[in-house]
């Protein structure tokens, strides 16, 4: 791996291994971060971008036919980033990064060093660092990208969750926690902005990034690519000043200063572009607080007015066919209990595949026409089909009855405001613990 430049980096002759590395990392980086798509936003760009696109699709298809057999038929990207698309797309990008350095290796096994390309991945790389650390960083600061535990996902048994969404909920639960990690991360960004920070700003980012990868990897979160490539690059600035942290952390001998983010700009414009560049970056980096501010507004508050009280409910009568079914915990068809959560969404202790199935429990999102006092129940937000509607009423404050059909079925339902309290939604700081809780 390259090290420290000197001053006169074209007299430096790098050793063979370095020269392969850098080839190699050179490749892998470009295809991973794609700097080329960033402009799609751009009018006309995605004209260009667009071949490329469906030139990348075809070649992860084709390769994973011929050679991965990572599945049959490619899922491809969606919520999760570790779809069969994504790690078809990973071994295709390592093939190619092997055989472009082996290609380039001979090609150009004359050359002495590469200390001038290397200045400008390092460059990109770190920009790019600190941008992902800003994005992820600010979004906890407004404590939005693990949400607290909503009714139904207090309402579900330990045991049914996932591994993802305990930790999700494990890290959203604690909202201090959640804008700490924010705080780390975005600090992360300010430290990797300037030449003489960057240091110690890709040591905590290696850190904070490879405590992300393990949380990825260890609780089955599906963005363990991503974040294995995050780690990665962080690895990669890291072993640049390899020589610089050895010295420093582990032989207690002076470090030299850092120069692989040093560069003599001969021309005026070019120092102006430098300037002008970095402006606009953290200008890009700055638009990112109200676009979380917006995004924190929206979803913290909760502007849906419906005619009952938000919460749990019991199920205290379920009719179908005007047949009363009595409660029975081996019924895994019947409604157990009903929650109406804010943002109009809630779910229902039942197996019935009409709702969307998560964790055991039927969820849904609902909408309420207070003048035909009907409510309609939608398996997505966006749904604009209802899967069953009824007519309310709501004789006190504590109940709402039900009636409507689902399918050929007549159902009436009554259901009854639960008195229940969750330990977890309730303040459990002690400074003072006279037992293990």
């Amino acid at each position: 791996m390259p090290m420290n430049t000197a001053t006169q980096p074209e007299t430096i002759r790098w050793q063979l291994w370095q020269k392969i590395v850098f080839r190699f990392f050179f490749i892998y980086i470009l295809l991973q971060t794609a700097p080329w798509t960033w402009l799609d936003s751009i009018p006309g760009v995605t004209t260009v971008t667009g071949y490329y696109t469906q030139f990348n699709d075809w070649a992860v298809n084709a390769c994973n036919a011929l050679f991965f057999h990572v599945r049959d038929v490619l899922v491809p990207m969606n919520g999760s980033g570790d779809t069969s698309y994504g790690w078809a797309e990973l071994w295709l990008y390592l093939c190619v990064a092997f055989l472009g350095c082996a290609i380039w290796s001979v090609a150009d096994r004359k050359r002495l060093n590469y200390t001038h390309l290397n200045y400008w991945l390092c460059l990109f790389t770190r920009y790019f660092i600190a941008f992902i650390a800003f994005v992820y960083g600010i979004e906890k600061l407004f404590a939005q990208q693990m949400l607290y535990p909503n009714l139904s996902q207090l309402a579900t048994p330990l045991g049914d969750f996932l591994p993802m969404r305990l930790s999700w909920m494990f890290i959203g639960y604690s909202t201090p926690y959640q804008i700490f990690s924010g705080c780390m991360e975005t600090f992360v960004g300010i430290l990797l902005l300037y030449r003489r920070t960057a240091t110690l700003g890709i040591l905590m980012g290696t850190a904070v990034f490879l405590n992300v990868m393990m949380l990825n990897l260890c609780y089955d979160i599906p963005v363990k690519i991503f974040s294995i490539n995050l780690v990665l690059l962080c690895i990669f600035l890291l072993a640049n000043e390899w020589n610089r942290i050895v010295c420093f952390f582990i032989l207690n001998k002076p470090a030299a200063s850092c120069t692989i983010y040093h560069f003599h700009y001969t021309k005026k414009w070019m120092r102006i572009a430098r300037w002008v560049l970095k402006i606009l970056f953290i200008i890009l980096v700055l638009m990112q607080f109200p676009s979380n501010w917006n995004y924190h507004t929206s979803l913290f508050t909760d502007n849906k007015i419906v005619p009952f009280k938000k919460g749990m409910y019991d199920v205290a009568v379920f009719a179908k066919n005007k047949d009363t079914i009595p409660f029975s915990i081996n019924d895994s068809l019947r409604w157990q209990d009903v929650i109406f959560d804010k943002g109009g969404s809630g779910s229902i202790k039942t197996c019935d595949a009409v709702f969307r199935q998560r964790y055991k429990r039927g969820y849904f999102y609902y909408d309420v026409d207070t003048v035909k006092k009907n409510i309609g129940f939608k398996k997505m937000q966006d749904d604009s089909i209802f899967i069953l509607t009824f007519r309310y009423d709501l004789p006190d404050t504590n109940t709402i009855m039900l009636w409507g059909m689902q399918g050929k079925d007549s159902l009436y339902v009554e259901l009854k405001k639960s008195n229940h309290h969750f330990q977890l939604s309730e303040n459990q700081f002690h400074w003072l613990s006279e037992s293990n809780r």
